[in-house]
């Protein structure tokens, strides 16, 4: 993969959008909250059976023929305090990965193994995966709908 200078809120509002478009085109609702969520789930499915709660992960990290792809955060832009928060099974059911080339995976929260990252695209995985959909880094503005992002800068219309 090229090296290309990265939006990382831009990537991950990007996956959101991908992810959601793939329940939707399937017919399940697709919940977003409205503000900031501090839980481990960037939105909310309902397959009839109750909802579920998806986490949502984008990767553009490809080595020795894997995706290599973080299931932690290290904080933000300014905000890091050099703790590591690990995604915890039991705030999600399934999570949601969308990497570089458009490749899909949607794992159930128990069997996503590994301290800090994952590694997609082997076979460990590749019962989760799903039909290629859009590339992770194509224009974000040729989706038809807006950010799932509700925040004071999505709602003043601030550039991202």
């Amino acid at each position: 993969m090229e090296n290309v200078k990265r939006d990382l809120r831009g990537q991950g509002e990007r996956g959101e959008q991908l992810a959601a478009l793939w329940f939707e085109a399937r017919g399940v609702p697709v919940f977003v909250p409205f503000f900031h969520n501090p839980r481990d789930f960037d939105f909310i499915v309902d397959w009839g059976e109750g909802v579920q709660r998806i986490q949502v992960k984008t990767s553009t990290q490809f080595r020795n023929g894997r995706w290599d792809v973080s299931v932690c955060t290290r904080g933000g832009n300014r905000s890091w305090s050099g703790l590591v928060k690990h995604l915890d099974p039991s705030q999600y059911e399934y999570l949601f990965v969308v990497v570089a080339d458009g490749r899909q995976w949607l794992i159930p929260s128990a069997e996503v193994e590994g301290g800090s990252h994952v590694c997609l695209g082997g076979p460990k995985y590749e019962k989760y995966e799903l039909e290629p959909g859009q590339p992770l880094l194509q224009n974000a503005a040729s989706l038809d709908s807006a950010p799932l992002r509700r925040d004071s800068r999505a709602v003043k219309g601030d550039a991202l």
